[in-house]
C-alpha cells in the first residue's frame, strides 16, 4: 500500500489539538495495522502563523510521536493557503494527502471510506456533509447562500464539500498547474479530469475553540470561488512560494 499523510490545518488551535491530535494519530495507525495505508503514513499539521501555544504543542507532538510531522508558515497565509502547503508537502513524500481542519467536526470515521476510494481507484476523494445538525441556522443559511454565489459565477463546487477531501499526489500536481497560492480549492478539484468520488458523513460539534472564519474571510472566500470558475490551468504545475518558516518532518 502507498503512503498517506493527513494534513490538518492550525490557527490558534491550542485548546482543541490537546483532543484532537490523539483522535488522529489514533486513526492513522487503525489504517496501518489494517493494511490500508503503508507505515510511512503521517499526520502533519500545518501552523498557519497561530500567535497562540499552537506551535509549542506541534513541537511537543513531534517529539513524542514518531507519526507526527510539522509546518510552520512564516506568517498568517489563511487556510486555503495553509491546506495547499501541506499538501504539497506532504505528496513530496506520501502517494496521497487527506485534508480535515482541526476542529473534528469533519468525522475522522469517514476516512475509513475515503482510503477505500483511494485504493480502488479514485483520485479525489471528497467528503460532503450529509447532515448539519449541529450547525445553528444562520450557519445553514450562509453556508447555502455562499455555495450559490460560487456556482454563479461559474465554479463547479459539490454542495456541503468544504475541504476534507483525499487527493492523490497526481491530483495535487494537476491542481499546481492553478498555481499554490490564494486558490479556492473546491471550485478547482472537480475540474482535474481524474476519478472522483464522495463519501458521505454527519457533520459534528466542534471538539473546543471558536470558528476561525469571520465574516471577513468569508467574503474573500467567496470572491475567490466566484473568480475560481475563471481561471486557466498552465500546462505544467506551477508551485511557487509555500512560505514556510519551519518544518518538523521525519
Amino acid at each position: 500500500m502507498e503512503s498517506l499523510y493527513i494534513v490538518v490545518p492550525c490557527y490558534n488551535e491550542e485548546e482543541v489539538l490537546p483532543a484532537s491530535a490523539p483522535v488522529l494519530l489514533e486513526k492513522l495507525r487503525a489504517l496501518v495495522d489494517a493494511g490500508a495505508v503503508a507505515a510511512e503514513s503521517r499526520v502533519l499539521f500545518v501552523d498557519d502563523g497561530s500567535g497562540d501555544a499552537t506551535w509549542s504543542i506541534l513541537e511537543r507532538l513531534f517529539a513524542e510521536n514518531r507519526d507526527v510531522c510539522a509546518l510552520k508558515l512564516s506568517k498568517n497565509r489563511g487556510h486555503q493557503n495553509a491546506v495547499m502547503a501541506g499538501m504539497v508537502r506532504a505528496t513530496e513524500r506520501a502517494g496521497a494527502a487527506l485534508t480535515i481542519d482541526a476542529d473534528l467536526q469533519d468525522d475522522p470515521d469517514a476516512i475509513d471510506a475515503m482510503v477505500d476510494r483511494w485504493n480502488n481507484g479514485a483520485a479525489v476523494v471528497c467528503g460532503v456533509r450529509d447532515r448539519r445538525d449541529t450547525d445553528t441556522f444562520l450557519k445553514r443559511f450562509t453556508a447555502r447562500a455562499f455555495y450559490t454565489l460560487v456556482r454563479i459565477g461559474g465554479a463547479r463546487t459539490i454542495y456541503d464539500h468544504a475541504d476534507f477531501r483525499l487527493m492523490s499526489a497526481e491530483a495535487v500536481r494537476k491542481l499546481c498547474c492553478f498555481g499554490t497560492e490564494d486558490l479556492f480549492l473546491r471550485g478547482l478539484v472537480t475540474r482535474l479530469g481524474l476519478p472522483l468520488e464522495i463519501v458521505k458523513y454527519d457533520r459534528r460539534a466542534r471538539l473546543a475553540g471558536e470558528s476561525k472564519y469571520t465574516l471577513k474571510k468569508m467574503l474573500h472566500l467567496a470572491r475567490r470561488g466566484f473568480e475560481s470558475g475563471r481561471m486557466r490551468p498552465a500546462a505544467q504545475p506551477q508551485i511557487g512560494e509555500l512560505y514556510i518558516g519551519k518544518e518538523l518532518l521525519q
